[in-house]
């Protein structure tokens, strides 16, 4: 069954080429204009990468610290020790605990954006993973989500600090902003990533790493970028 398009989204689609492609200054602003939400939109970025994700050597997994953060209140949960307890609400943690925060997790509560955890209750908190994997949640060493500096890892996250995996059709999907940035705010954010990303193309890659890149916003149609105007790719 097609889909239906609203009025807005008609009006959104009337009002840029969706033919050409637009350089990152280019498409940040149009998104401005064509985002017709009563809500700040949440800007995102699509990356399709020429990777195979079934390949263990070419799955693309990492963090990127968005100068600009994300304009998102992001809600973290500590899991750690009584003794780091202090250090991790005084970071800004929103939630912290241990024994009490499984349990709850264990019954169905996910209503966290990130979980951080020491890594002296990992044996604890590896039990979860059926449930916060499938989410995304689940703490990681190569994400910084499980570390002894919890303090400082919940001041990353707060500040803007974003994890990212390629899916299995091979796309970074990633929230870099919000339609209220302006559009400078949304270009260096999206460079952050793709920088990131050109660092952790795989060493046994052949094809073509970077195949497209689309910025959009949450109801809008995607602009797509012309990737030679991109420096850092």
């Amino acid at each position: 069954m097609a889909k239906r398009l609203t009025k807005n989204y008609k009006k959104a689609l009337e009002m840029y080429d969706q033919n050409k492609s637009y350089t990152l200054q280019e498409a940040a602003s149009i998104l401005k204009n064509i985002t017709f939400t009563k809500f700040n939109a949440t800007v995102d970025i699509a990356v399709k990468l020429g990777v195979d994700p079934k390949q263990a050597n070419q799955m693309v997994r990492g963090v990127a610290s968005l100068p600009h953060g994300t304009g998102k209140n992001v809600k973290v949960l500590v899991l750690t020790t009584s003794d780091r307890e202090k250090e991790a609400l005084d970071a800004g943690a929103d939630y912290v605990g241990l024994d009490e925060y499984i349990q709850k997790i264990e019954g169905g509560w996910t209503d966290v954006d990130v979980i951080i955890c020491s890594q002296d209750v990992m044996p604890k908190v590896s039990r979860l993973g059926r449930i916060l994997g499938p989410r995304g949640l689940m703490p990681n060493p190569k994400t910084g989500t499980v570390t002894n500096e919890v303090g400082r890892a919940v001041k990353e996250v707060k500040a803007g600090k974003i994890d990212f995996k390629v899916d299995k059709t091979g796309i970074i999907h990633a929230g870099i902003g919000k339609v209220s940035f302006t559009p400078e705010q949304i270009v260096d954010n999206a460079v952050e990533l793709l920088t990131v990303l050109q660092k952790l193309k795989p060493v046994t890659l052949k094809d073509t790493y970077f195949k497209s890149i689309h910025l959009s916003t949450t109801m809008s149609p995607s602009v797509k970028i012309e990737k030679s105007s991109i420096s850092v790719i």
